[in-house]
């Protein structure tokens, strides 16, 4: 087994988008390319309504896809062509925008904690102009494994095949194939995790504090990781991130 490393470590900006919504902005503007096949991952999390009370009023998207995924809070989707579904805490929404679309995204609170992700996945040249696509996929679609050391590990895309569990995510069949596990580990357990090397391959800490390579990881920072087909860290403290993984389609990007 050839053990990833760290690549790079990517520390997410506080920005605001949309009307007004504090958000973090974990990617999105830095080497996008080398990030391949990922655009952008946003982190919306705050007990304030003040915060995100004011949404994402309706705006286009044109030529790739996104995962939405809440961990508490709810958010309505609407979109030109229809479409309208509520995304509760967590449940995650998959779209494609395809040949274009115009939807908005709005709290469906007026107050307490709401935590959330947006990732953006690229589309190979070919599909961008496809038919747009909708599906809001809830939380009890979502597998979770429930390791022996006490690691949860939600999978929304990719599979996993780990100690005597072999899951699917419900996310799946796009281009780039992405991997996006929403991963718990107590602390001082150590976890392996395969991740195959034909995969790009990422972890976005958002909760406790890691150790990879030996080097310590601590909240609100994206590690691109190098090739390889698994990946080991230690929860210095219980901790939750991301993993995240897609087969690069070495397409120009414009921004």
């Amino acid at each position: 087994m050839k053990t990833r490393h760290i690549k790079e470590l990517i520390t997410a900006r506080a920005v605001s988008d949309g009307d007004g919504v504090k958000i973090n902005r974990v990617v999105g503007s830095h080497s996008m390319i080398d990030l391949d096949p990922f655009l952008l991952l946003d982190e919306i999390n705050s007990d304030d309504s003040k915060d995100y009370i004011g949404g994402f009023p309706p705006h286009p998207h044109r030529g790739f896809e996104t995962i939405t995924y809440m961990r508490k809070g709810a958010f309505r989707h609407q979109d030109h062509l229809g479409n309208n579904g509520v995304i509760s805490s967590g449940g995650a929404q998959w779209m494609t925008a395809g040949s274009g679309v115009i939807h908005s995204e709005m709290p469906e609170q007026e107050d307490g904690a709401l935590h959330g992700f947006q990732l953006w996945l690229n589309l190979p040249a070919k599909d961008k102009m496809q038919k747009a696509n909708y599906r809001d996929i809830q939380q009890n679609e979502i597998p979770t494994a429930r390791l022996s050391n006490g690691v949860e590990i939600s999978i929304l895309a990719g599979h996993l095949t780990l100690e005597n569990l072999d899951l699917q995510g419900p996310i799946k069949g796009q281009a780039t194939h992405p991997i996006y596990w929403d991963v718990l580990v107590p602390q001082g357990e150590i976890l392996t995790l395969p991740l195959h090397e034909d995969y790009q391959g990422y972890i976005y800490l958002y909760e406790g504090n890691i150790s990879i390579d030996n080097h310590v990881i601590n909240p609100k920072t994206f590690v691109r990781l190098s090739s390889g087909n698994q990946v080991v860290m230690k929860a210095n403290r219980s901790s939750r991130f991301l993993v995240l993984g897609g087969h690069a389609i070495n397409e120009p990007i414009a921004n």
